[in-house]
Formats: C-alpha cells, structure tokens, sequence
C-alpha cells in the first residue's frame, strides 16, 4: 500500500508542537515561563497550536477534517507576530530581562510553521511517498550443489535376464560337469528309423 505525505502540513504540525513545549519552558531570564510573563497571549499561543496541530493533521491523512483549512495561513501569521513582538518588546512582568530558551524555541517553532504554510500553499510542493512493506514469505532452502557422481552403490542391482528352458539345462549340466543332451523332437530322423527297417 502507498501513501503519499506532504511535507507542508507536517512541518506545520511540527512547528505547533514545538510551540506547545516552549510555553512550559523559561521564556526569559529569572526563570520566567509564558504563563507567568503573559496575560492573555501566552492563552492565545496555545489555542493557535492546538488548532495548527489539528490543521496540519487533517491536512496530512486527509481522514480528520477538525479544522478548516482556509485557518492555517493566518494561525501561523499570528503566532510568528506574538512571538517576534515579545521578544522585540518584552511584557512588563519581564521587563528588563534577556529572552530564554522558550522564547528562542518559539520562534523557531514559528519560522518552521511558516515554512510548512508556505510548502502547503504555495506553488511549490514537497512530498514523501511511504510503502507498506509485505510480509516477508519463508521460502524452503534450495541445494544448489550438483549431485555426486554416480556409483554402484547409489544404483540398485540390475536382475539377471531370464533363461530359457534350453539355456537353464545347459547351464545345470556344467554345473554337475555331465553331459547334456539336448531334448529330441518328435518326428526327428531318430524315431524314423526303425519305420525304415520295416520297410525292407
């Protein structure tokens, strides 16, 4: 079975998951997170992550549908604005402090959503194709050697051809060193010769 993956929504899917983890991270120096430094957009990142995430994945299987589609450009066009502003000018609660591991995460979790928005609707497109391997068949092993040279001893015994009555009497005198007289046929020149006495 093959699939086919665009890169677009998964890069986006990505990003938003990336964000999620940066607000429970220090935002800024002093161990400052985003729900302690923001009011209201450190609730406003999070909404926005959770229907990106929701976005890139229906965008992805094509199977969930949670989100419309058209929500995608500007999620990621306000989160890549409420990041880069906080940064620029961070809230009163961090005032004077240096941003931090959560603010930098975010805003590279921004510059991949973006990425992702542009790959999904733009004109350029990048996709992966995954196959579903089969499962592997046991095949019984095969003797590529060539068989032994023949021998008498892989052959059976080859019998004796069959005798003759003739041949089988010939033979049993040999044996006993007799002599062997051939048997006489009727009307043979033998039996005619008393008749021929007779005659005269």
């Amino acid at each position: 079975m093959t699939r086919r993956l665009e890169a677009g929504p998964l890069l986006v899917t990505l990003g938003a998951l990336l964000l999620l983890v940066s607000l429970f991270l220090d935002w800024f120096s002093g161990e400052v997170t985003a729900w302690e430094a923001f009011e209201v957009w450190d609730l406003v990142l999070f909404v926005l992550a959770l229907g990106s995430i929701a976005a890139g994945l229906g965008l992805t299987t094509q199977d969930v549908n949670l989100v419309d589609r058209r929500f995608l450009p500007a999620a990621v066009t306000a989160v890549a604005a409420i990041v880069g502003s906080q940064i620029l000018d961070p809230p009163p609660a961090a005032a004077g402090q240096d941003p931090d591991t959560g603010a930098w995460l975010a805003l590279g979790s921004a510059v991949v959503m973006l990425a992702g928005a542009v790959l999904t609707f733009g004109s350029v497109r990048l996709a992966f194709t995954v196959e579903r391997r089969d499962a592997r068949r046991r095949v019984a092993a095969v003797d590529a050697r060539r068989p032994a040279d023949p021998t008498t001893d892989s052959h059976e015994a080859a019998a004796p051809p069959e005798r003759t009555a003739g041949e089988q009497t010939r033979a049993r005198g040999k044996d006993s060193g007799t002599p062997v007289t051939e048997p006489v046929e009727s009307g043979s020149a033998a039996g005619n010769g008393p008749a021929e006495k007779n005659q005269d």
